[in-house]
């Protein structure tokens, strides 16, 4: 518990609640940074700027669809190296169309690691709960085709959850990953400490929709998420903490929803209660 919890990366969202959430930040944070899909690719990479400057350690996500052209991807390498970032993350989005070349997050990665970035490490996206507009098929063959390019290129990888509140689907969907020879580790995406009304609204524009057909399905769950007051994952945490080298998870992706300063003192309380133990 205490390794997966002093490892937790806090995503933030270009949003106007961003400055706040960055003022909550703890010291020299892990910082992952969304790709607005109104504001686009170079919002999050001036708020990673504004990161490096204070300190922190930001993770740029770079959304595929997003990216305009083949000169655009070779310029968002060349600032990963002038910035000596060590960390991307790279999605497809969500556009309907897309802005360039790129309909995929593989053909982007491929292009990308082309022009030599000099990242050490590259995350993708996994979704244990599906994905409503990819079937289930085609998500692992992608996941699986993102995994041999990394391992070609030797850059160490990892793939990150889209948050999920079953975790009977997400230890099952290790599973498969894991027999199809996936063997990147799982940072598991989990909501912060938030206010379940703030959950409920950004979590539905932000990509959490597919996880509430688990909650039609499980009414104890559903009253839990409903019922008043904040959404704790401890429990999932928990759960996970105890067989993480097994699942080889190795790391918390918090979808924080700038909500930084409370899932700020979740982190610690834990940290202090298992060192005190």
């Amino acid at each position: 518990m205490k390794r997966l919890v002093s490892n937790l990366h806090y995503e933030v969202i270009p949003m106007k609640s961003l400055d706040q959430a960055i003022s909550d930040l703890p010291r020299e944070s892990t910082v992952s940074v969304t790709c607005s899909p109104v504001k686009g690719i170079t919002a999050t990479q001036e708020i990673c700027d504004r990161l490096l400057d204070l300190g922190h350690h930001p993770i740029p996500h770079f959304a595929a669809r997003k990216v305009e052209s083949h000169a655009h991807t070779k310029a968002l390498a060349e600032w990963v190296r002038s910035r000596e970032l060590s960390d991307v993350f790279v999605v497809g989005g969500d556009a309907p169309e897309p802005a360039g070349p790129y309909a995929r997050a593989y053909d982007f990665i491929r292009d990308f690691i082309d022009a030599g970035p000099t990242v050490r490490r590259l995350g993708v996206t996994g979704y244990p709960d599906g994905h409503p507009l990819i079937k289930a098929d085609v998500i692992d063959e992608e996941l699986i085709l993102k995994a041999t390019l990394l391992k070609e290129a030797q850059i160490d990888g990892w793939v990150s959850t889209q948050m999920c509140f079953d975790e009977g689907a997400i230890r099952s969907w290790i599973s498969r990953i894991r027999a199809d020879g996936v063997e990147l580790p799982i940072h598991l995406g989990v909501a912060g400490i938030v206010d379940k009304a703030r959950l409920m609204t950004l979590g539905t524009r932000l990509g959490i929709g597919a996880s509430m057909r688990f909650l039609s399905r499980n009414r104890s769950a559903m009253f839990k998420l409903f019922a008043p007051g904040r959404f704790d994952p401890s429990d999932m945490v928990a759960s996970f903490a105890a067989d993480a080298d097994q699942l080889g998870v190795d790391a918390l992706h918090v979808f924080t929803f700038n909500a930084v300063d409370e899932t700020r003192m979740w982190q610690a309380a834990i940290l202090d209660r298992e060192t005190s133990e």
